[in-house]
């Protein structure tokens, strides 16, 4: 196994580049750096060097590995623990993590601004307690469609695990395509358990995207060597 010469995605250095081993026009885009690289790993494939959204195909296999890590693994993620804290000590202020917190029952209304990629953001308001209740509403799905910049304010909700490529501003919610879920929260800001399911009750939003114009899958530290863990497993697995 040799690791030397490996390619790495100039915009993302933690993921390697690998030639297909079927198919020479075709490239694999991997979190491991062994060769030969299993396509079933893969983060998913490219025909140049430098992957555009275009010209990228994602690996479904490798999103269900991904979304399977991070519904066990984000709650214990130090910067999500982060967010879950900043819940629950903001009580209604408008927070500064990205804007990624929000009330449970909340319908949120969104407003896209579309001058540039870099202003690409929804902006979510609170609409009071008519619709208490309500896990949210519009793209995505459960929690993770719920998107406002809103603390706890003594409730339980919702904060979203994002992609860490294109952070938002101060006070606004990552761009959907970022989103790779929600977790739930009480109104202390502690993970929400089900019988024996994992804390937080991870809620896949189903609007993320492993490949935009702002870059290739950024995880976390901790959920990154989370990945890569499984990746080993699974590659060991394969390998007999």
């Amino acid at each position: 196994m040799c690791f030397r010469c490996i390619a790495t995605l100039s915009t993302n250095p933690s993921i390697y580049i690998h030639p297909h081993p079927t198919n020479p026009e075709t490239h694999l885009l991997s979190l491991l750096p062994s060769t030969p690289s299993n396509p079933t790993l893969a983060i998913g494939t490219s025909p140049t060097l430098d992957p555009e959204p275009s010209s990228f195909s994602e690996n479904p296999s490798f999103l269900r590995l991904l979304h399977s890590v991070i519904r066990i693994h984000a709650a214990s993620d130090p910067l999500v623990i982060a967010q879950a804290r900043a819940y629950a000590s903001s009580a209604g202020s408008t927070l500064g993590s990205g804007g990624s917190l929000f009330p449970q029952n909340h319908p949120a209304a969104h407003t896209h601004q579309a001058s540039n990629k870099r202003q690409r953001r929804a902006t979510a308001t609170i609409s009071g307690s008519a619709n208490a209740g309500q896990k949210g509403q519009g793209d995505g799905a459960g929690g993770a469609s719920a998107q406002g910049g809103m603390g706890g304010a003594g409730r339980g909700g919702y904060i979203h695990v994002s992609d860490s490529r294109n952070p938002p501003d101060w006070g606004r919610v990552a761009w959907p395509e970022d989103i790779f879920g929600s977790l739930e929260v009480d109104a202390e800001g502690n993970f929400v358990k089900e019988g024996s399911g994992p804390l937080g009750r991870y809620q896949e939003a189903g609007t993320y995207r492993v490949m935009t114009r702002e870059g290739c899958l950024g995880l976390t530290p901790y959920l990154r060597d989370k990945v890569i863990e499984r990746l080993k497993d699974e590659e060991r697995l394969l390998k007999g």
